[in-house]
């Protein structure tokens, strides 16, 4: 009769063997990746938790007392709170508005039959290559002339037409993935362009929307040239304009400024840590067709 010891060395091989000179290189140089990003990020928490005499003292070490005094000045001074919610409008109308139009648009290219598909997939694609530094003067201009300059509604539109071009490529994929019976067995059933979209083609293509949706909202999260250019009111900046206040031109508090960034990155990470499977796993089944 086998031992339990014996079992689960049958069940599971690998428990006996030792890592080779290989593997370990490996996990170790994965190892050090990690520590160089978590590193900055985990000191940037510790030094706002200290004065700017403590971070030019001693910027490596501990802090003598915590307190929130920064974090407090940061939130009321910066106007963090007001930069917060206008960042979250924005970031939420285009993520919506992108992940709509452009699951629609990948859907007509990827299981649609017409003759201009590849011709739309390469002029969307295009997009993905035009910097946006090229648009910036055009784009100011014409939204002057339109009444949108110093709008959030000025901000949404060109966050909306720089997110669509990822988003219809990764969707695209996507689509291109499901089996083709699903779609003929609703056709044979009756149901239409639409039914088949929203009620089969997109719910299958969740784990993408996923994908485009993170990689939308945190792009614009952070984004700070266009906000700089178009918003010249206080009232309607965005968090990563807000930032900038901290930056003087003769002094800089450093202890209030790393504690805004804290604030500023804290609901990036939190999506993050939320859906990172999702990201993996949309990344891959979208890669492979079957």
């Amino acid at each position: 009769m086998k031992s339990s010891n014996s079992i689960a060395a049958e069940t599971n091989p690998s428990s006996g063997k030792k890592l080779s000179p290989v593997q370990i290189a490996i996990y170790i140089f994965l190892v050090l990746i990690c520590l160089t990003y978590i590193f900055p990020l985990l000191w940037v928490l510790n030094v706002s938790f200290k004065t700017n005499r403590e971070i030019f003292s001693a910027p490596f070490a501990l802090p003598k007392e915590i307190t929130f005094d920064n974090f407090t000045f940061a939130w009321t001074a910066g106007n963090l709170g007001k930069a917060t919610l206008n960042s979250f409008i924005v970031c939420v109308a285009s993520l919506i508005l992108s992940t709509l139009i452009g699951s629609m648009a990948a859907f007509g290219i990827a299981r649609m039959r017409w003759k201009g598909s590849k011709l739309a997939m390469t002029y969307f694609l295009t997009g993905m290559m035009i910097p946006v530094h090229c648009v910036l003067i055009p784009l100011f201009t014409r939204f002057a002339k339109l009444g949108l300059s110093n709008s959030l509604l000025g901000l949404i539109l060109p966050y909306l037409t720089f997110s669509l071009p990822i988003t219809i490529f990764i969707m695209t994929g996507f689509f291109k993935s499901l089996p083709n019976e699903l779609i003929e067995c609703a056709c044979m059933e009756g149901a239409n362009i639409f039914q088949i979209f929203f009620k089969i083609c997109l719910p299958l293509s969740k784990t993408g929307l996923f994908v485009t949706g993170l990689m939308t909202f945190v792009g614009n999260w952070n984004e700070l040239l266009m906000a700089m250019v178009f918003i010249s009111d206080d009232a309607k900046k965005t968090l990563p304009v807000s930032l900038s206040k901290f930056v003087g031109p003769y002094n800089t508090n450093y202890s209030q400024m790393f504690a805004a960034i804290i604030i500023a990155i804290i609901p990036t990470i939190i999506v993050y840590c939320a859906f990172s499977n999702k990201i993996v796993d949309g990344l891959t089944a979208g890669a492979v067709k079957g």
